[in-house]
């Protein structure tokens, strides 16, 4: 039924595969970026924190009677933390996204986002009308200004940006919260890759930027990258909150999050807290290992080695998984074109970091 379109993704070396890969490979794909998925204390202490409760499971959507105490702890410590006025625990990050966009984008307003923005992000937008729309250069605030200028639209205005991008790995810039601010426009802001990650506390570019929070700013973070568990938190004013709950439909009508996984995103938000010395330190360690064999200073633990050819990041890497390393090989539609895509998780050894980036050293070299 769909075999020509099968053989036109196989021909053109982006077909994909669910592969279960050995687990002595040391991973370098992921974005288990502090190697908190592996961490059995953190495992043993929300084990241990649902037994406390009667049920283990939501049982309904939030709405109904499966928000429980598992869910509100977790939305007021991470809410006061980050420094937010209120939050509310999502199914995944793609639902956070469609939450987040479908809802806060009424009849007369405009959403700015950013061309590099996640997919369940652009996939958001086909939910609202062309005209509500505006898609701006990459990490380009000249280019965002002008469009905001240039925009006669009645309602709100809306910018949409990830505080790390996840293919590229770059942080935005500072501007984009400045333009935000001076034109009163509400910042929605995807922290998946930036949480636990940057800033001086790891809580993300607010942290980065050392950001006052203000009534305009929403943060939207994942527990599956580095807090080593699934689901996902929008943190907000109380009044977004407020109208998120009655009018996001991911919200309304899925079931509540995984009250393991909540249990699990809390015991993972106090132990970042605890120990972010030790973890920026090797942080910062990692990346120093990659600026000095890469040559690329980059602020995040992405790291992308552009390739441009389907076939060869393959090939590049499976010669990694026969030295006992796995790395994203990233084609299109993902990327424009294709990369390596190297997460330096700080539970890989240095010594295993420098064998990896000496390797693709050697390929990049060899294109060139």
């Amino acid at each position: 039924m769909y075999s020509k379109e099968l053989q036109s993704i196989a021909k053109s070396n982006r077909f994909r595969t669910r592969d279960i890969f050995d687990e002595s490979l040391v991973d370098l794909a992921s974005n288990d970026y502090l190697g908190l998925a592996s961490k059995k204390s953190l495992l043993k202490k929300s084990y241990n924190s649902l037994l406390k409760n009667k049920y283990h499971s939501p049982k309904a959507s939030m709405l109904v009677n499966g928000y429980s105490k598992i869910h509100e702890k977790f939305e007021k410590k991470l809410a006061k933390i980050n420094g937010f006025e209120s939050g509310i625990c999502v199914g995944s990050g793609f639902l956070a996204n469609i939450s987040l966009i479908e809802a806060l984008v009424r009849n007369n307003d405009t959403l700015f986002i950013d061309e590099d923005y996640h997919a369940s992000g652009i996939l958001a937008t086909k939910l609202l009308r062309p005209e509500q729309v505006v898609i701006f250069k990459h990490n380009d605030s000249n280019d965002l200004k002008q469009k905001l200028e240039q925009n006669t639209r009645s309602g709100r205005n809306i910018i949409a940006i990830e505080g790390v991008y996840s293919m590229e790995g770059d942080i935005a810039p500072l501007e984009i919260f400045k333009i935000a601010d001076k034109k009163e426009c509400l910042l929605v802001i995807d922290e998946a890759h930036s949480s636990g990650v940057i800033g001086n506390n790891l809580l993300g570019i607010y942290d980065y930027y050392n950001i006052k929070i203000k009534p305009n700013h929403i943060k939207m973070g994942t527990l599956g990258k580095a807090y080593g568990s699934y689901g996902a938190y929008i943190l907000a004013s109380k009044q977004i909150i407020d109208f998120l709950t009655n009018r996001a439909k991911p919200i309304i009508y899925s079931t509540a999050p995984s009250n393991f996984d909540i249990a699990l995103g809390y015991e993972s938000l106090k132990y970042i807290i605890k120990h972010k010395k030790k973890l920026k330190t090797k942080i910062e360690k990692k990346l120093k290992i990659i600026k000095e064999i890469l040559g690329i200073d980059s602020k995040s633990l992405i790291i992308p080695i552009k390739i441009g050819d389907n076939k060869k990041v393959k090939d590049i890497q499976k010669e990694l998984l026969k030295l006992g390393f796995i790395v994203g090989a990233i084609r299109q539609p993902t990327v424009k074109i294709a990369i390596i895509r190297l997460i330096a998780k700080i539970d890989v050894t240095n010594k295993q970091l420098k064998t990896v980036c000496e390797t693709l050293k050697k390929y990049t070299q060899e294109e060139k």
